[in-house]
């Protein structure tokens, strides 16, 4: 058996609709799993590029969204990717845009893990979590002080859970993917002087692509990955390491 196929399983991946989720989602598929495309946003785009996939509608703005889902739909791979951002300076920084982070980008991915790992502890199997990390689970970053601290709170969360079921069969891991060109980074590519900055930093001088990140998410929920526990894989050019 190939050790890096996801045959037969099913991966559910969050804000599957555009950028990262979208390319985790492609490369779930093609590494042969069925893909549960979540997203508050229309997946269609994703799904004609997935041969077995359905769209979940599901609006992590309530944190609580996916607590019936795994119920209802046998999950194999769980990838929490959706997030959102919110920029402004700390001395103006509204409680309004610190609550929405937290909820969508740390309280979210809790619950979720939770409702996910009550169902897998509950039929007697195992299952893979992926959770979408940062650079700034490790940085502190500028003007995004709700941001900076969910990411940090994503990598604690997984060794957390990594800590207590490692011996029952989950394995929880998480990437944190450095600068990769997708719509949401767009403004900084266009930006001269801040793109040079940033590809003077990244080793491997060049913007990351989405499918890095598809390929790294594959790995971790894959059996090569089954001795991988509590990671925070850097999937960054080396940016870190600079």
């Amino acid at each position: 058996m190939n050790p890096f196929s996801l045959q037969g399983k099913r991966a559910l991946v969050t804000g599957a609709n555009t950028g990262i989720g979208q390319a985790i989602a492609i490369a779930m598929g093609a590494a042969g799993a069925e893909v549960l495309c979540a997203a508050r946003r229309d997946c269609s785009q994703t799904l004609t590029q997935i041969n077995n996939g359905k769209f979940i509608n599901l609006d992590f703005s309530d944190p609580l969204a996916a607590r019936d889902l795994f119920e209802a739909e046998h999950v194999d791979v769980l990838v929490n990717n959706a997030g959102i951002i919110r920029r402004s300076d700390s001395v103006d920084f509204t409680e309004a845009d610190w609550d929405d982070v937290m909820d969508v980008n740390l309280k979210a991915v809790f619950f979720t893990c939770q409702s996910f790992g009550k169902a897998v502890l509950a039929r007697g199997g195992s299952g893979q979590i992926v959770n979408i990390a940062s650079l700034l689970s490790f940085q502190g970053g500028i003007r995004v002080p709700s941001y900076t601290a969910s990411k940090h709170g994503v990598a604690g969360i997984t060794k957390l859970l990594a800590n207590e079921w490692a011996a029952k069969g989950i394995n929880v891991n998480a990437i944190a993917p450095g600068y990769i060109a997708t719509n949401n980074t767009e403004a900084l590519r266009n930006d001269p002087d801040r793109n040079r900055q940033i590809l003077e930093r990244i080793p491997a001088e060049r913007w990351g692509e989405a499918s890095d990140i598809g390929e790294a998410a594959v790995f971790l929920a894959s059996p090569a990955a089954k001795y991988i526990h509590g990671a925070v894989l850097n999937v960054d050019g080396g940016w870190l390491a600079r």
